[in-house]
Protein backbone atom coordinates (compact mmCIF):
# COMPACT_ATOMS: atom_id res chain seq x y z
CA UNK A 1 0.00 0.00 0.00
CA UNK A 2 1.46 3.45 -1.08
CA UNK A 3 0.82 6.26 1.86
CA UNK A 4 1.85 9.76 2.04
CA UNK A 5 2.45 10.91 5.45
CA UNK A 6 4.00 13.83 7.44
CA UNK A 7 7.13 12.84 9.11
CA UNK A 8 10.36 13.95 11.48
CA UNK A 9 13.34 12.46 10.46
CA UNK A 10 14.87 10.95 13.74
CA UNK A 11 17.84 9.29 12.82
CA UNK A 12 20.05 8.36 9.57
CA UNK A 13 22.23 5.57 9.07
CA UNK A 14 24.28 4.67 5.94
CA UNK A 15 23.46 1.55 4.01
CA UNK A 16 25.40 0.07 1.55
CA UNK A 17 27.57 1.72 -1.18
CA UNK A 18 24.90 4.94 -1.48
CA UNK A 19 21.87 4.22 -0.02
CA UNK A 20 20.35 5.33 3.82
CA UNK A 21 18.28 4.08 6.52
CA UNK A 22 16.27 6.27 8.20
CA UNK A 23 14.48 6.04 11.45
CA UNK A 24 11.10 8.60 10.44
CA UNK A 25 8.37 9.52 14.00
CA UNK A 26 5.53 9.97 11.32
CA UNK A 27 2.17 11.89 12.29
CA UNK A 28 0.08 8.76 10.65
CA UNK A 29 2.26 5.46 11.93
CA UNK A 30 4.21 6.17 14.79
CA UNK A 31 7.85 5.09 14.27
CA UNK A 32 8.80 4.31 10.62
CA UNK A 33 11.97 2.72 9.41
CA UNK A 34 12.38 2.98 5.42
CA UNK A 35 15.14 2.30 3.10
CA UNK A 36 16.04 5.07 0.43
CA UNK A 37 17.92 3.33 -2.27
CA UNK A 38 20.73 5.35 -3.64
CA UNK A 39 20.15 8.49 -2.30
CA UNK A 40 23.43 9.64 -0.86
CA UNK A 41 23.79 10.04 -4.78
CA UNK A 42 24.11 13.70 -5.33
CA UNK A 43 21.96 13.58 -8.57
CA UNK A 44 19.20 11.44 -6.70
CA UNK A 45 15.88 14.00 -5.90
CA UNK A 46 15.98 13.23 -2.54
CA UNK A 47 19.23 13.79 -1.48
CA UNK A 48 19.52 15.75 1.63
CA UNK A 49 16.32 15.49 2.01
CA UNK A 50 16.10 13.01 4.79
CA UNK A 51 18.74 14.49 7.68
CA UNK A 52 17.82 14.28 11.04
CA UNK A 53 15.76 16.94 12.03
CA UNK A 54 14.23 17.77 8.90
CA UNK A 55 10.27 17.58 8.79
CA UNK A 56 9.27 16.38 5.38
CA UNK A 57 5.85 14.74 3.43
CA UNK A 58 7.31 11.66 2.22
CA UNK A 59 5.74 8.78 0.41
CA UNK A 60 6.21 5.56 1.35
CA UNK A 61 5.79 1.59 -0.01
CA UNK A 62 4.39 -0.31 3.30
CA UNK A 63 3.49 -3.61 3.93
CA UNK A 64 2.61 -4.90 7.16
CA UNK A 65 4.72 -8.03 6.64
CA UNK A 66 8.22 -5.79 6.57
CA UNK A 67 10.22 -3.99 9.27
CA UNK A 68 12.02 -1.76 6.70
CA UNK A 69 10.08 -0.15 4.40
CA UNK A 70 10.43 1.82 0.91
CA UNK A 71 10.68 4.97 0.89
CA UNK A 72 10.11 6.27 -2.81
CA UNK A 73 9.60 9.75 -2.95
CA UNK A 74 9.70 12.99 -0.51
CA UNK A 75 9.27 16.86 -0.10
CA UNK A 76 11.06 19.20 2.53
CA UNK A 77 8.31 20.64 4.93
CA UNK A 78 11.21 22.48 7.43
CA UNK A 79 15.06 21.76 7.81
CA UNK A 80 16.92 22.66 10.55
CA UNK A 81 19.86 21.89 9.10
CA UNK A 82 19.25 24.75 6.65
CA UNK A 83 19.79 28.07 9.00
CA UNK A 84 23.24 29.39 9.67
CA UNK A 85 25.30 26.82 11.37
CA UNK A 86 24.78 26.96 15.41
CA UNK A 87 26.48 24.68 18.11
CA UNK A 88 23.78 25.26 20.36
CA UNK A 89 20.49 24.58 18.11
CA UNK A 90 22.25 21.41 16.80
CA UNK A 91 23.09 20.24 20.51
CA UNK A 92 19.01 21.01 21.05
CA UNK A 93 18.14 19.19 18.19
CA UNK A 94 19.58 16.12 18.94
CA UNK A 95 18.87 16.16 22.22
CA UNK A 96 15.15 16.28 21.46
CA UNK A 97 15.22 13.74 18.77
CA UNK A 98 16.69 11.61 21.26
CA UNK A 99 14.21 11.87 23.56
CA UNK A 100 11.32 11.17 20.85
CA UNK A 101 13.48 8.15 19.63
CA UNK A 102 13.09 6.59 22.97
CA UNK A 103 9.38 8.00 23.67
CA UNK A 104 7.94 5.21 21.39
CA UNK A 105 7.63 2.34 19.72
CA UNK A 106 7.01 0.95 16.17
CA UNK A 107 3.84 1.25 14.10
CA UNK A 108 2.31 3.02 17.77
CA UNK A 109 0.67 6.59 16.41
CA UNK A 110 1.23 8.94 18.43
CA UNK A 111 -0.31 12.32 17.28
CA UNK A 112 0.31 14.33 20.84
CA UNK A 113 4.07 13.51 20.47
CA UNK A 114 4.44 13.85 16.55
CA UNK A 115 3.12 17.58 17.20
CA UNK A 116 5.38 18.33 20.09
CA UNK A 117 8.23 17.33 18.08
CA UNK A 118 7.54 19.11 15.02
CA UNK A 119 6.29 22.45 17.33
CA UNK A 120 10.02 21.87 19.03
CA UNK A 121 11.56 21.85 15.75
CA UNK A 122 10.01 25.06 13.96
CA UNK A 123 10.43 26.87 17.63
CA UNK A 124 14.70 25.96 17.45
CA UNK A 125 14.22 27.23 13.58
CA UNK A 126 11.94 30.18 13.81
CA UNK A 127 11.66 31.60 17.35
CA UNK A 128 13.69 34.54 19.28
CA UNK A 129 12.91 32.11 22.79
CA UNK A 130 16.37 30.31 24.11
CA UNK A 131 17.43 26.81 23.05
CA UNK A 132 17.67 25.99 26.61
CA UNK A 133 13.56 27.46 27.27
CA UNK A 134 12.57 25.17 24.08
CA UNK A 135 14.27 22.16 25.53
CA UNK A 136 12.83 22.85 29.04
CA UNK A 137 9.00 23.55 27.56
CA UNK A 138 9.64 20.23 25.14
CA UNK A 139 10.82 18.06 28.18
CA UNK A 140 8.08 18.72 30.27
CA UNK A 141 5.48 18.91 27.85
CA UNK A 142 6.87 15.50 27.02
CA UNK A 143 5.91 13.43 30.10
CA UNK A 144 2.75 15.28 30.29
CA UNK A 145 2.11 12.93 26.71
CA UNK A 146 3.94 10.10 28.16
CA UNK A 147 1.52 9.99 30.87
CA UNK A 148 3.57 10.98 34.17
CA UNK A 149 3.22 14.68 34.04
CA UNK A 150 4.67 15.84 37.50
CA UNK A 151 2.62 17.98 39.88
CA UNK A 152 3.81 21.72 40.50
CA UNK A 153 1.78 23.46 41.92
CA UNK A 154 0.42 21.29 44.70
CA UNK A 155 3.02 19.04 47.26
CA UNK A 156 2.74 15.51 46.15
CA UNK A 157 2.92 14.14 49.41
CA UNK A 158 0.63 16.87 51.73
CA UNK A 159 -0.96 18.31 48.89
CA UNK A 160 -1.21 21.47 50.15
CA UNK A 161 -0.81 24.39 47.53
CA UNK A 162 3.06 25.31 47.00
CA UNK A 163 3.28 29.12 45.92
CA UNK A 164 1.72 30.00 49.35
CA UNK A 165 3.80 27.77 51.60
CA UNK A 166 6.81 29.40 49.97
CA UNK A 167 5.51 32.86 50.69
CA UNK A 168 4.28 31.77 54.26
CA UNK A 169 7.27 29.35 55.49
CA UNK A 170 10.39 31.36 53.48
CA UNK A 171 11.39 28.52 51.52
CA UNK A 172 14.51 29.06 49.52
CA UNK A 173 14.05 25.53 48.90
CA UNK A 174 11.98 22.72 47.57
CA UNK A 175 12.55 19.01 46.69
CA UNK A 176 11.63 17.10 43.37
CA UNK A 177 10.23 13.69 44.02
CA UNK A 178 11.12 11.77 41.30
CA UNK A 179 8.16 8.71 41.92
CA UNK A 180 5.54 10.17 42.32
CA UNK A 181 6.87 12.77 39.47
CA UNK A 182 6.34 16.61 41.09
CA UNK A 183 7.44 18.53 44.01
CA UNK A 184 6.94 18.44 47.38
CA UNK A 185 7.32 21.23 50.42
CA UNK A 186 10.41 19.94 52.68
CA UNK A 187 8.66 17.80 55.64
CA UNK A 188 6.34 16.24 54.07
CA UNK A 189 8.13 13.08 52.51
CA UNK A 190 5.85 10.17 53.71
CA UNK A 191 7.75 7.16 51.89
CA UNK A 192 11.90 6.70 52.86
CA UNK A 193 12.35 5.18 49.34
CA UNK A 194 10.74 8.33 47.27
CA UNK A 195 14.21 9.77 45.34
CA UNK A 196 14.33 13.62 46.50
CA UNK A 197 16.38 15.88 44.91
CA UNK A 198 16.62 19.29 46.21
CA UNK A 199 15.75 22.34 43.33
CA UNK A 200 16.57 26.19 44.56
CA UNK A 201 12.60 28.38 44.78
CA UNK A 202 13.90 30.13 42.04
CA UNK A 203 14.07 27.57 39.65
CA UNK A 204 10.78 26.10 40.33
CA UNK A 205 9.41 29.27 39.69
CA UNK A 206 11.11 29.25 36.01
CA UNK A 207 9.24 25.43 35.67
CA UNK A 208 6.12 26.59 36.97
CA UNK A 209 6.20 29.52 34.31
CA UNK A 210 6.97 27.32 31.65
CA UNK A 211 4.64 24.90 32.37
CA UNK A 212 2.04 27.86 31.95
CA UNK A 213 2.88 28.57 28.70
CA UNK A 214 5.00 31.33 30.07
CA UNK A 215 8.91 32.42 28.36
CA UNK A 216 10.92 33.31 31.22
CA UNK A 217 13.81 35.38 31.47
CA UNK A 218 15.54 33.59 33.64
CA UNK A 219 19.42 32.59 34.13
CA UNK A 220 21.34 29.94 31.43
CA UNK A 221 22.62 28.36 34.45
CA UNK A 222 18.96 28.07 35.59
CA UNK A 223 17.51 26.78 32.84
CA UNK A 224 20.27 24.50 32.40
CA UNK A 225 19.65 22.84 36.03
CA UNK A 226 15.78 22.52 34.86
CA UNK A 227 16.40 20.67 31.50
CA UNK A 228 18.86 18.08 33.57
CA UNK A 229 16.36 17.58 36.02
CA UNK A 230 13.25 16.67 33.46
CA UNK A 231 15.76 14.86 31.44
CA UNK A 232 16.67 12.90 34.47
CA UNK A 233 12.70 12.65 35.32
CA UNK A 234 11.63 11.63 31.63
CA UNK A 235 14.32 8.95 31.75
CA UNK A 236 13.79 7.48 34.99
CA UNK A 237 10.41 6.67 33.40
CA UNK A 238 11.27 5.76 29.52
CA UNK A 239 13.24 3.02 31.21
CA UNK A 240 10.17 1.02 32.02
CA UNK A 241 8.95 1.58 28.47
CA UNK A 242 10.44 -1.31 25.71
CA UNK A 243 10.59 0.15 22.42
CA UNK A 244 13.69 -1.09 21.27
CA UNK A 245 12.45 -4.00 18.28
CA UNK A 246 12.82 -1.25 15.48
CA UNK A 247 16.01 -0.17 16.78
CA UNK A 248 17.80 -3.73 16.91
CA UNK A 249 16.36 -4.49 13.46
CA UNK A 250 18.20 -1.19 12.13
CA UNK A 251 21.52 -2.31 13.92
CA UNK A 252 21.79 -6.16 12.37
CA UNK A 253 20.71 -4.96 9.08
CA UNK A 254 23.38 -1.87 8.97
CA UNK A 255 26.14 -4.89 10.74
CA UNK A 256 25.70 -7.41 8.32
Amino acid sequence: MIVKTRAVVLREIKYRDQSKICLLLTREFGQVSVILKAVRNPKNRMSGLFSAGNIVDAVIYRRSTRDIQLASDASLVLSPLSLEPDLERFAMLYRILDLARHSSGPDEKNIPLFTLLSSAIERLCGTSEGFQAILARFLLRLVGVLGFEPSIDRCVFSREKIEPSIDARGLRELHFVHDPGGFALPGTQTSFDSRLQPVPVEQYRILRSISANGTPDADPADLSAICDLLQDYCSTHLERMPHRKHLDIVSRLVSS
